[in-house]
């Protein structure tokens, strides 16, 4: 009785965490902390589209992502070094991946375009 009280627990709280991760993700926000890994747009500091997700792919302006490692994430923002500078970009997307509650490519953007599973991005309203 006490062990399947315990496994009863333990899935409520995995599922709660896999809701409040796609719910993030469908209103935008991408969570991220120090240490992950991501992919983001490699168009140059002053990049309009913003494009970042957990999957290899094309930003929204059509250049190939680029593999960072987050090296601090506070209020918004994901920090990361590329090219040897420090660059940020905003962890609230205008636009976020539309491919469902199975999504892992975790895309957002501040363009229209495609996600790294090949969906459109929708825009969040």
């Amino acid at each position: 009785m006490k062990k399947s009280a315990i496994m009863a627990a333990v899935l409520f709280l995995t599922m709660t965490f896999v809701a409040v991760c796609i719910a993030a993700v469908e209103s935008g926000q991408l969570t991220v902390k120090a240490n992950d890994k991501l992919f983001v747009c490699n168009c140059g500091e002053k990049c309009p589209c913003e494009t970042m997700g957990r999957k290899a792919g094309k930003c929204s302006c059509g250049k190939q992502m680029a593999e960072v490692t987050v090296s601090k994430a506070e209020e918004g923002k994901a920090y990361f070094t590329m090219n040897g500078k420090e660059r940020s970009m905003s962890t609230t997307g205008k636009y976020a991946c539309a491919c469902g509650p199975k999504c892992d490519c975790d895309y957002i953007s501040q363009k229209p375009g495609k996600c790294g599973c090949g969906k459109d991005l929708k825009k969040i309203e």
